[in-house]
């Protein structure tokens, strides 16, 4: 099915339209209703003339229970109602707390977007920092271009006809009728039915120098806490692949102690630590099981033990390396401890130096994933955290991740990692491409590496020739092939107190050099480039078979719903994502009446988590196939229940939101027009 090129600029002629619709309506009608059952033909001669009761599906917009929405955290009444548009001021007033059964995670969610605009406004004297962080383009062109646009049809009658984000819910509805019922809708993609499958790009053509393949971090240091809340230092950030933001706990006076090995232990001693079991090597150098030669795979084991065992481990780790201070090791390491960004390159020049390891080299245990979501174990802590300026903070009306309405561990809540020296997280991007925050607590530092986003197809190939998969592998990357292969790295040391800025994309790999605690999390700014690098890794992760812990859709619907949108681009990718999955929600649910299949309504619980299938893990949006399987039932999506039953018999279908809700949102979600943006040039 071919889709409307947006950049195309056609005329909207509604009369037309409305005869194309009815055109070729007749000819579907001819072609496939001596095919049809009369069941199956009823819905297709009423499609027309009944479109105006059929769209509603029940009941007027009006009339739908205000709780029906109540399922995000962020609910519109939060941030639609009480804030009306996230570029004017919050009321320190409206507070809404988030539900107990969240872990009681991220409680008091409005008096935190609340204070972080008040707070961004307060350091902002001259203006207030706007909610998209992209220039934007002019409305007026932009409106022009709206009205040019034309909603087509192929020239061959037959032809099933195409969907553009400028229809309205009930040309969707009506043009899906048009579409074979027969036929299950089991290919769906958020994204333009024109563009290509998503896949790993080339590498820049342009050969750089020696020095270009080791460019210098960029890095700001914060004197004081004015700075830490300049505009600038958030267009600082992401206008960088990755960013050190040196200084920062101390511009801001955060209490790092908090995260400390000692205080974690005094709050919950028996909380869990995931450990990963590793070698320890120096960070140039990754060998195989042998020894024997250099390899990407990185070997890492995992179990599981208690902060208080942990802390015991860490701490005699530290004891142990003290009666080997004059080991060549620790020299070294020292070396490193001491570096900055700037002269971290002539360090590595002393590390590649250094041999191999032999046979039965010593092993480290490398504490990850500790889990700080549960404010009633972790307020302090989590308190701290919002001194940090709002564009960095865990939630924030301006983080697409605080959107979600329920929690993605580690994402949109603080992890915490627990080192000794050589801990090595491998080489990934962020989950769906999201940005992420990490600030060393110390007292010991981290090494740092980094290749900018335009250069991750090349590591991805290189993944492959060393038989590793990108997506659902281990590596650590031989810094000489990638230097072979033309792509850049940067690296850098990351001392306690700074926070490093990981841009969207950007592939990074980190090893301790000391003994340290980090935190870390992620963050989704509301720009046009990040909305787009999550949804293209969405897609890719679908034909990798890779999950994406962030749901897309269901955010998509939720960014429809909380907030207003003033950047053209975002706009139009958000209403393509709530375009494509409406119309497959309306395919989906005419090709399961026709199996004769009732669909139950379901709603969503509270904070009621994303579903996935549980064959495939993709995203299961709205219309849930269920089916029992070993006294569980689980969910599945149209391709994958279709094989387990052609026929959907024995699947219950379940629907989270009715149609007209949806429908509502839909219609409801246009470009916000700032007040004065035409006539600026």
């Amino acid at each position: 099915m071919s889709e409307i090129n947006l950049s195309e600029q056609r005329e909207i002629n509604t009369p037309q339209l409305t005869q194309q619709n009815q055109r070729v309506f007749n000819v579907q009608k001819e072609k496939f209703g001596p095919q049809l059952t009369t069941s199956y033909r009823q819905p297709l001669n009423d499609s027309m003339s009944s479109l105006g009761t059929s769209v509603t599906h029940g009941g007027d917009v009006t009339s739908v229970k205000k709780n029906t929405f109540c399922s995000e955290v962020l609910s519109t009444k939060i941030i639609k109602e009480e804030s009306t548009d996230l570029e004017r001021s919050f009321s320190s007033n409206d507070q809404v707390s988030l539900d107990q059964s969240l872990n009681a995670c991220n409680q008091n969610i409005l008096t935190e977007l609340v204070e972080d605009h008040n707070e961004s406004s307060a350091h902002n004297d001259d203006s207030k920092t706007p909610i998209n962080y992209e220039s934007l383009t002019q409305i007026n062109d932009y409106s022009q271009n709206m009205q040019k646009t034309k909603i087509e049809y192929d020239q061959d009658p037959d032809a099933s006809p195409t969907f553009n984000i400028q229809m309205e819910s009930k040309q969707l509805w009506s043009a899906v009728q048009l579409l074979p019922v027969h036929e299950p809708p089991i290919s769906y993609t958020v994204l333009l039915r024109s563009a290509p499958p998503p896949a790993p790009p080339d590498c820049p053509p342009q050969k750089l120098s020696r020095e270009q393949l080791l460019p210098p971090t960029p890095s700001v240091h914060l004197e004081n806490k004015k700075n830490a809340f300049s505009p600038q230092l958030q267009e600082f950030c992401l206008k960088h692949p990755i960013a050190v933001v040196r200084g920062l706990a101390g511009a801001l006076k955060l209490d790092l102690g908090l995260f400390s090995t000692k205080t974690l232990v005094e709050a919950n001693p028996d909380h869990s630590v995931e450990v990963r079991t590793q070698v320890n090597q120096s960070p140039d150098e990754n060998w195989d099981i042998s020894q024997a030669k250099r390899v990407w795979a990185c070997i890492s084991h995992r179990s599981h033990t208690t902060i208080a065992k942990y802390a015991q481990y860490q701490a005699s780790s530290f004891q142990d390396s003290l009666k080997d201070e004059g080991d060549k090791g620790s020299a070294g390491s020292q070396v490193m401890s001491d570096s900055d960004s700037k002269d971290s390159v002539s360090n590595s020049n002393i590390n590649l130096k250094r041999k191999k390891p032999k046979n039965g080299s010593k092993m480290l245990r490398f504490g990850t994933n500790v889990d700080l979501s549960d404010e009633r174990k972790w307020k302090p802590q989590l308190s701290e955290l919002q001194k940090l300026p709002a564009f960095a903070r865990v939630i924030s009306a301006a983080n697409m991740l605080s959107h979600v309405g329920h929690v993605i561990l580690g994402m949109n809540t603080v992890q915490l990692y627990m080192k000794v020296p050589g801990s090595r997280t491998p080489g990934h991007q962020e989950n769906n491409n999201f940005c992420s925050i990490n600030i060393n607590i110390g007292p010991g530092d981290c090494e740092w590496f980094a290749v900018p986003d335009s250069y991750w197809g090349g590591i991805h190939n290189l993944c492959e020739k060393n038989n590793i998969s990108y997506l659902h592998g281990s590596w650590w990357p031989v810094l000489e092939d990638l230097y072979k292969e033309n792509i850049p790295v940067y690296r850098f040391i990351q001392k306690p107190g700074d926070l490093v800025w990981v841009n969207a994309g950007c592939v990074h790999w980190v090893q301790s050099v000391g003994w340290c605690n980090n935190i870390a999390w992620n963050v989704g700014p509301l720009t046009a480039r990040q909305y787009s690098l999550a949804i293209e890794r969405y897609e890719w992760n679908k034909l990798q078979s890779f999950k994406s812990i962030v749901p897309m859709v269901h955010l998509s619907w939720n960014l429809a719903r909380n907030i207003k949108v003033s950047d053209v681009k975002l706009f139009e990718l958000i209403k393509m994502c709530l375009c494509q999955s409406l119309k497959n929600v309306f395919h989906i649910q005419e090709y399961v009446k026709s199996k004769g299949v009732e669909i139950r309504f379901n709603g969503r619980g509270k904070n009621e988590a994303s579903h996935y299938c549980g064959q495939c893990e993709v995203e299961v949006f709205n219309v849930l196939f269920i089916r029992e399987q070993e006294k569980r039932h689980v969910v599945h999506c149209l391709p994958c229940v279709l094989k387990l039953s052609p026929s959907l018999q024995g699947i219950v279908c379940l629907e989270e939101y009715r149609l007209s809700e949806l429908e509502h949102v839909y219609d409801s979600f246009t470009l916000y027009r700032t007040q004065g943006l035409g006539q600026s040039h």
